[in-house]
């Protein structure tokens, strides 16, 4: 009979081991939300009005563009 039950311990002590070695480690870090980017500036097309982001603009005469063609535009219009 105490062999029985010393063999019933060393099984829950197996299955027990087992388990934790199955589940993963740190579900908060695997699941963690990126952190926020911060804003960019943004500057208004002086031909179309549109908002766009300081980095994509195109520096011009009277100001910034959306785009080659607008620039273009506006400053033979103004002269």
């Amino acid at each position: 009979m105490k062999y029985v039950l010393l063999l019933a311990v060393l099984a829950l002590i197996i299955f027990i081991i087992g388990f934790k070695r199955g589940r993963p480690r740190e579900p908060e870090a695997r699941n963690k939300p990126a952190s926020p980017q911060a804003p960019k500036a943004m500057l208004r097309c002086a031909e179309c009005g549109m908002h766009l982001p300081a980095d994509e603009s195109l520096p011009g005469k009277g100001g910034v563009f959306c785009s080659a063609g607008h620039r273009n535009s506006f400053e033979a219009r103004e002269g």
